[in-house]
């Protein structure tokens, strides 16, 4: 008959602790190619709000790339994610007092069905800061005012991210329309008039 010694359940306990410890991550490699710590997700660095049913998520501007600056004049791209769980609404306007002159809506309002969202996240901007009242540059932040038709106003305060890494995937917003002033002169030219032959 043969008996261990007490000091041999010693190396026995670590080796079932760590056996114990191992399933968790033996299991997590059948979750294959579909786990969802494998899929992608956006980043959540933009602000989240919410009044009256309607959550506002992930709202950031995309500035400009790293080193550079949105001068005054310039436009700049509003992101981010809405759901409403209550009855349905819309968003009627956005402000951004001392950033900039207006916000474009798409067609002048969103609508916001009820228990519905809508994903306003690009990668073209479908909300526009346009002319900038001064610069930006990423890593600054910004107050915008979201009014609903009747879930009232919500103020966020809203980061201005660099035009990088996650964020260089996304589109800036068009520039502003040239003024008069600043369209290049066309001058007439005279044209040869044909020769007569004879």
């Amino acid at each position: 008959m043969v008996r261990s010694s007490p000091g041999a359940a010693v190396p026995r306990r670590i080796l079932i602790a760590a056996a114990v410890a191992l399933i968790p991550m033996i299991a997590g490699c059948e979750a294959g190619n579909n786990a969802p710590s494998l899929q992608w997700h956006q980043p959540t660095d933009g602000t989240s709000a919410g009044a009256n049913g309607i959550t506002i998520s992930n709202a950031f501007v995309l500035g400009p790339r790293i080193g550079a600056v949105l001068r005054a004049g310039q436009n700049a791209g509003l992101f981010l994610g809405l759901v409403n769980t209550g009855p349905k609404d819309h968003l009627v306007g956005i402000t951004a007092p001392g950033v900039a002159k207006s916000v474009l809506l798409p067609h002048g309002r969103v609508t916001l069905a009820a228990n519905r969202s809508v994903l306003l996240t690009g990668p073209a901007p479908a909300l526009i800061l346009q002319d900038l009242l001064r610069p930006l540059n990423g890593g600054s932040a910004i107050t915008i005012d979201l009014v609903f038709a009747k879930a009232g106003i919500v103020t966020m305060h809203v980061p201005v991210m660099p035009r990088s890494q996650f964020y260089a995937t996304l589109l800036p917003p068009p520039g502003p329309s040239p003024s008069p002033s600043s369209k290049p002169h066309l001058r007439a030219r005279a044209t040869p008039s044909p020769s007569k032959t004879r």
